[in-house]
């Protein structure tokens, strides 16, 4: 989840936020002299212990029974009044109505916005921010709310250890277009330039996501993206969703990361790498022994002995058929005896009596 994912108004007040305590505002980006690598240097909390996205290491997570499914509440219910879709030079933001909420955690939670994070289109690439035993998807999706039970909005309870929770969605590519995405990318044309907006029929948000919302990882963590504030409590799905080649490449090669007056900067790789995991545990819902993932040193083994048996298998088959190879001259020269000894030499056979 980023800052910069936030509404307009919400910008605003981190910036009034920033002003009145001191915190300086800086230009950044992913790469180059303020990419990512260069974020502490102007966000402190970048540099913290206990940072996002990580790399979940499904042998390392420690299941936790009380994990139950999420509840999403009133995602469905959209409404006539219609969206918003904002192109904030990062990442593209769909504001939320603030009736739509998530249950399920240690306390209610009021949903704000969604935004996506993808790659560049190259094979083999990235986009998604969370890996899973090192593997990266093609994009993610962040549903991001904030502890409206304990802090009277989202500028206050973004800065507080408790006070966000972020739904993280794995997006890989398949055949089949996804018909929920479509209500986001159909309108990516009409938004190509940073601080442009649209409005957009209203949708099922739910829609976005698995369809099984009882298995998933759980860690304390932060926002991606400065001022990187570790206040998030996150959920990593582990049912992905799919959209279609057609569709990525469309999120992936539509919008720019500069405004409209300014040379155009294509808007690609906007996602973090994975933060050290540092004193922290991954929470799973699901019992881990429903998921088996083999070490370097267990496939090593595996193959091995699995060539060795191999071996074992043709020296037995080369032993047998030598050995019958050996017993059939034997055969033979007993067959010659047996017919060599039927009759005397120089003894004529009885004659057959003719049939009466």
């Amino acid at each position: 989840m980023d800052l910069v994912g936030l509404s307009l108004p919400l910008l605003l007040v981190f910036w009034q936020w920033t002003t009145t305590t001191g915190a300086a505002v800086t230009y950044w980006t992913y790469t180059g002299s303020v990419g990512q690598s260069k974020w502490a240097d102007y966000f402190p909390d970048c540099g913290g212990k206990a940072q996002s996205p990580v790399d979940v290491a499904t042998v390392q997570t420690q299941y936790d029974p009380s994990l139950g499914p999420l509840t999403p509440l009133g995602y469905s219910q959209h409404g006539n009044k219609p969206f918003s879709l904002y192109n904030n030079g990062h990442t593209v933001v769909v504001p939320l109505p603030d009736w739509m909420s998530l249950g399920g955690l240690p306390w209610q939670f009021t949903a704000v916005q969604m935004h996506l994070h993808w790659g560049n289109g190259a094979p083999e690439a990235g986009g998604s921010e969370h890996t899973i035993n090192g593997q990266s998807s093609a994009a993610e999706l962040h549903v991001v709310h904030y502890n409206s039970e304990l802090y009277p909005n989202m500028s206050v309870a973004m800065t507080q250890q408790d006070g966000l929770a972020v739904l993280g969605v794995l997006i890989e590519t398949g055949e089949e277009a996804n018909q929920a995405f479509w209500n986001i990318l159909n309108y990516l044309g009409r938004i190509r330039h940073a601080g442009q907006s649209v409005s957009i029929p209203a949708f099922d948000v739910q829609s976005l996501l698995p369809s099984d919302l009882g298995r998933y990882y759980r860690y304390n963590g932060s926002l991606t993206t400065p001022p990187c504030f570790q206040s998030v409590l996150w959920t990593l799905f582990t049912e992905t969703v799919k959209i279609s080649h057609t569709q990525l490449m469309k999120l992936e090669t539509v919008l720019y990361a500069s405004k409209e007056d300014a040379d155009r900067v294509v808007m690609q790789d906007n996602y973090r790498t994975p933060q050290p995991l540092n004193d922290r545990t991954i929470l799973s819902s699901f019992p881990l022994e429903s998921v088996k993932v083999y070490t370097a040193g267990e496939i090593t083994a595996i193959v091995i002995g699995a060539l060795c048996g191999c071996v074992g298998v043709a020296v037995i088959i080369r032993f047998i058929v030598k050995t019958i190879r050996t017993m059939e001259p034997g055969k033979e020269l007993k067959q010659d005896v047996a017919l060599n000894t039927t009759t005397e030499p120089g003894k004529k056979e009885d004659p057959v009596p003719p049939s009466v």
